[in-house]
């Protein structure tokens, strides 16, 4: 949740993907939420605006019903492939992903 909240705030900054990225790549550190805040900082954010969207978690709602729709669409794991509109349960690699599409045509 501490990261998803971290993306939300960054994403009212204009900055979503950036964060995202930066949390996928340091995911060992996933819990530590001083380095996003710093790297956020880094992008030129403003991480008071940041820390109170948090700690009122503003962005709560939005993500639970994210995570809602995920599990309504079953999605159980990240990442959950959609090819054509059937859930490809398959390995998640472009061979596979390209006979999944291949076989719904």
């Amino acid at each position: 949740m501490s990261a998803a909240e971290i993306s939300e705030a960054a994403a009212a900054q204009g900055r979503f993907w950036e964060m995202h990225d930066f949390l996928f790549e340091h995911q060992d550190t996933i819990n530590d939420s001083r380095q996003a805040f710093a790297f956020a900082e880094s992008l030129g954010l403003d991480t008071g605006r940041m820390e109170l969207e948090i700690a009122q978690h503003v962005y709560q709602d939005r993500i639970r019903e994210d995570f809602l729709g995920g599990v309504r669409s079953g999605v159980n794991g990240t990442p959950t492939f959609y090819v054509n509109g059937v859930r490809h349960d398959g390995e998640p690699v472009a061979e596979s992903l390209i006979e999944a599409l291949t076989s719904t045509c």
